[in-house]
């Protein structure tokens, strides 16, 4: 038979979930509701993360976690030699204008020079990345539909936050899971 208190542990368990599962559904609403109205950031809006590789300041504008699934938008900071490696999206169109800095692109195998006030467009499934050796990069991406925002979620860390302590394969992994392979 069951006793009194657990039947009220499970009465309020539920009522708990409850609870939680209405949060969880005002927290969406107002985040489709806000990406449906639109809105209108600063200079150092949006999610302020800080790169695991090279420790460059990114911000995410438009994603998924503010209601845009078809498109995603933010500056990634690259630090001077560090370069982002070869990799390609398998499902996401990428372009990229350079707010500063200059370097060498790589698409498909093929070198492109490449500085301040440039645009580099990447269709999918095409493999890119670039090199920085002698000036720090600030690029301007945008990517349709968004990924590469969920990418940057798992694998930074905001300001102050100890970096998390990612393996290669775990990039891999957290990369693939976001449509995104490394060569």
């Amino acid at each position: 038979m069951i006793s009194i208190d657990t039947e009220r542990r499970n009465f309020l368990f539920g009522l708990g979930g409850l609870g939680i599962s209405h949060a969880l559904t005002q927290g969406m609403t107002q985040v489709q509701a806000a990406a449906s109205q639109g809105y209108v950031l600063g200079p150092t809006g949006g999610e302020h993360l800080i790169h695991f590789r090279d420790h460059g300041q990114i911000f995410i504008k438009a994603g998924s976690a503010t209601g845009s699934d078809n498109l995603a938008l933010g500056t990634q900071e690259v630090m001077v030699g560090a370069g982002i490696p070869v990799h390609r999206h398998l499902h996401m169109d990428e372009a990229f204008y350079v707010l500063e800095g200059s370097g060498v692109f790589l698409l498909n195998d093929v070198r492109h020079s490449f500085e301040e006030g440039g645009t580099i467009f990447i269709p999918k499934n095409s493999w890119h990345g670039f090199a920085n050796p002698d000036h720090k990069l600030l690029l301007l991406w945008i990517m349709s539909p968004a990924g590469l925002d969920g990418f940057f979620r798992e694998t930074c860390n905001p300001p102050g936050v100890p970096a998390k302590q990612l393996t290669p394969e775990q990039i891999r992994e957290i990369a693939h899971k976001y449509g995104t392979e490394f060569k």
